[in-house]
């Protein structure tokens, strides 16, 4: 699949899918509300315990991630529904597709373009949001600080991947509209809620294996363990170290795990673009 590809043409479509996000002040937009959310969840994140200010860079992750989690996925959804349809609707592919690239370099260009401009309002916004605490932050801080970016980024991606599956595959842009927030519903709000329920009805049945198997079929929870387990007071927050088996608690298996969430539906998004 990459042995053909015209890096160059990819490169000329994603320049200008992020240029249009800046252009837009879509980036910008974005990147200022991660950093208002950043500073204030590392201020206030603990004011329901009665105490406000910087409780250390563990706390606010562990709020952080709570956040992140509701408001990535959705944004990433909403960036890549129309990359396809879009341009369908509006005459522009037919335009596209008689130059000389391929499909495959136009949907790679696109997802590397909404990738880019996804990427640096995350790491512009949580950035930001840190700079007011950097005298209050050690060497440690900063690595877990980063960790956690970089994984946010990486589950954006991930969404950004099935979203521009839901735009290949959508007649138009309302359908794949409603397709990206039905998805958003179903991964962020009910995937979890019907894992419990078949937790519970299963009574104690249902092995951590499976429990933990289960959780892999959610981006969303592969952000969240990432986060869980690279602190052990996120882990005794959350209370998961008990139930999750240990091979699916390494970082580079989940990390391998959300890797395989970004390529696997841009393969089918890309096999029924062709």
């Amino acid at each position: 699949m990459f042995g053909s590809v015209d890096w160059s043409q990819a490169f000329v479509i994603a320049g200008k899918e992020f240029r249009d996000r800046i252009r837009n002040r879509w980036v910008l937009a974005v990147a200022l509300i991660f950093a208002l959310f950043a500073l204030a969840i590392a201020y206030f994140g603990s004011a329901q315990q009665g105490e406000v200010g910087f409780r250390g860079i563990d706390v606010t992750v562990a709020s952080l991630v709570s956040l992140v989690i509701y408001l990535v996925p959705l944004i990433a959804l909403i960036l890549g529904y129309d990359a396809i349809v879009g341009e369908k609707e509006r005459g522009s592919l037919d335009l596209l597709l008689s130059m000389p690239i391929t499909r495959f370099e136009i949907l790679l260009g696109k997802f590397l373009g909404l990738s880019a401009a996804l990427g640096s309002a995350t790491a512009l916004g949580f950035g930001a949001g840190m700079v007011a605490l950097a005298g209050q932050l050690t060497a440690r801080d900063v690595h877990h600080y980063l960790g956690f970016a970089g994984s946010a980024i990486l589950m954006g991606m991930a969404f950004l991947s099935l979203s521009m599956l839901v735009s290949v595959l959508s007649l138009d842009r309302v359908r794949a509209s409603g397709t990206a927030i039905g998805l958003w519903f179903f991964f962020v709000l009910i995937f979890d809620l019907l894992l419990m329920g078949v937790l519970v009805a299963s009574q104690g049945l249902l092995g951590s294996g499976l429990f933990g198997a289960l959780l892999m079929l959610n981006p969303a929870d592969v952000f969240r363990l990432l986060n869980i387990f690279s602190s052990e007071q996120v882990q005794n927050m959350y209370g998961l170290a008990t139930v999750m088996p240990d091979n699916l608690t390494n970082p580079a298996v989940l990390v391998a795990v959300m890797l395989a969430w970004i390529v696997a539906p841009f393969t089918v998004a890309h096999w029924r673009f062709k």
